[in-house]
């Protein structure tokens, strides 16, 4: 019992007000969330694509610009050399290395980025390179380039340049973007526009309210302050021991509030002088309720947060590795995908505004994407009509080296892996899906997209207690919860016990650090003289 009180009350002494802030800013991440662009904004604001005669193949678009990716890469880039889109189309060098310039590619997408035709490209590495196809140039987003792309997108005649930056406050999984430049409205929200230098994509779209909730989301909640300090490397092992401890801190209270508790029905009084709560003291009575009551929440989130960071990689990899991946695709790129040439004879409506090319070994589908987010097959020569269901086993079983296939099921609905949370949707997480199952140690899945051969997600046992005891605990995603209103009731509850909580033990840490810190005697002394000379 002593060694739960030591440790409950100086835990809480240390990290009461870090609970705060972290509940707090809760409410930002469920409520709020990121500004990032999700794939339905951005075929929302996407030019139609309209292909012109003249416009290069991949093949010919990597072949030109292989000596300025190269640069790029060499110089710690990934497309930041090059032709201009801000002044001029760039130049092409020839590459004499012939295919070494298509290895490695793992995505391609044709579409219009401002008034320029762009093979938007993305190597094996996760590096992003904009490929201009008409010159086959490396191409460079500029400040007034991305002001152009800005303006188009939100429609709005001027825009204040702020400044360049190479990390932009609650953009995930954005490396491959950056750096970034930053505009302004002028509007009376203060909506600010944050546009990729890199590919030329929208990436943020912000008002100033906005915008402070994603700092309390993103900066505050997940410790981005510690990369603004030059100490991002220690930002994970931070999180991952004030998850531990306040978790320590969450337990111990609700042993202890238990062991307190002893609960009078019917209006019973059993504690002292008649009380039904073992404290008479204002904010220990709210601090006893609240914990009682939510402790165990706050106890999950806590454990779960700990979790989050993977202590010490005792779970797998969330997603497949680009070795997997490469191989999953296959080596080289099929003959049809390097040399087809988009041309006017497409024929393609005005609300096509992408084409990209998807491959699994030697087969290539053409995909064409509507802005409504409607995908179909566009016939090419050499090209499939679809990705069957043998092309999409065999990618499986490259991934998986001599793994046999134990059972593969065409999923309609989602099911308790492979879901949309509250803040995606089918684009996101395309349905139907192929989940195809193998008879390894791990019980590896995988599901895969059998419109477009992607690969979405990938489970293993590691992988699936990660789902639950981090996911289904912090975000409660699972269930009757995926209704929206049900979760947002729910969530809002118990987060407002968290706040409660940790608020009532600020200050009860602040007065036991009060009476815990020594005083000194001369300043006790004047205290004593004060208060004499009041009372005289």
């Amino acid at each position: 019992m002593s060694i739960l009180l030591f440790l409950h009350r100086w835990v809480g002494v240390v990290l009461a007000l870090f609970m705060l802030v972290w509940f707090s800013t809760g409410l930002s991440i469920a409520f709020i969330g990121s500004q990032t662009i999700d794939r339905a904004q951005r075929l929302a604001h996407a030019p139609a694509l309209l292909p012109q005669d003249g416009w290069l193949s991949l093949g010919e678009a990597l072949t030109a610009s292989a000596p300025a990716r190269a640069q790029a890469v060499k110089a710690g880039g990934g497309g930041m050399v090059g032709g201009g889109m801000g002044g001029g189309a760039g130049r092409a060098r020839a590459d004499h290395g012939g295919a070494k310039s298509e290895r490695g590619v793992a995505d391609a997408r044709l579409l219009r980025i401002g008034e320029e035709p762009v093979w938007l490209v993305e190597d094996d590495a996760g590096r992003r390179f904009a490929l201009s196809a008409t010159t086959g140039a490396l191409l460079e987003f500029d400040r007034e380039a991305a002001e152009r792309i800005a303006r188009d997108w939100l429609g709005a005649p001027s825009l204040l340049y702020l400044d360049t930056v190479e990390a932009a406050v609650g953009l995930r999984n954005a490396e491959a973007l950056k750096p970034f430049h930053r505009f302004a409205v002028g509007d009376a929200a203060g909506t600010q526009i944050i546009v990729s230098a890199r590919s030329g994509e929208v990436a943020q779209v912000a008002t100033r309210v906005e915008r402070v909730f994603i700092y309390a989301g993103n900066w505050l909640h997940l410790f981005r302050w510690l990369d603004a300090l030059g100490a991002g490397d220690y930002r994970r092992d931070a999180l991952t021991y004030a998850g531990f401890f306040a978790a320590v801190g969450a337990f111990t209270g609700i042993v202890l509030g238990w062991i307190k508790w002893k609960p009078g029905f019917f209006g019973r009084r059993t504690y002292a002088r008649g009380r039904t709560q073992p404290y008479r003291e204002s904010w220990l009575k709210y601090h006893f309720w609240a914990g009682l009551i939510g402790g165990t929440f706050a106890f999950g989130w806590a454990a779960s947060g700990f979790l989050s960071t993977n202590p010490g990689q005792i779970f797998s990899q969330a997603t497949a590795s680009r070795e997997e991946l490469g191989r999953y695709r296959g080596a080289g790129l099929p003959q049809t995908l390097r040399e087809w040439r988009p041309s006017a004879a497409l024929g393609l409506s005005a609300d096509v505004v992408e084409l990209s090319w998807s491959r699994l070994g030697e087969e290539a589908l053409l995909i064409a994407q509507s802005r409504d987010g409607a995908r179909r097959a566009v016939s090419a020569p050499g090209a499939v009509a679809s990705l069957g269901e043998p092309a999409l086993l065999a990618a499986a079983e490259r991934l998986k080296e001599g793994v046999a296939i134990a059972g593969a099921e065409t999923l309609a609905d989602y099911d308790s892996y492979y879901f949309a949370n509250h803040r995606q949707t089918a684009l996101d997480k395309p349905l139907p899906v192929l989940r195809v199952d193998f008879a390894d140690a791990e019980r590896t899945s995988l599901y895969i997209d059998p419109a477009d051969g992607r690969l979405l997600a990938k489970f293993d046992t590691s992988r699936r207690a990660y789902r639950w005891l981090y996911s289904a605990v912090h975000h409660w995603d699972f269930g009757w919860f995926r209704n929206h209103w049900l979760w947002w009731g729910w969530m809002g509850v118990w987060i407002s016990f968290g706040v409660a909580l940790s608020a009532s033990a600020v200050v009860l840490a602040w007065r036991r650090l009060r009476r815990s810190l020594p005083v000194p005697q001369a300043a006790s002394g004047e205290k004593r003289e004060s208060r004499a000379a009041q009372t005289a």
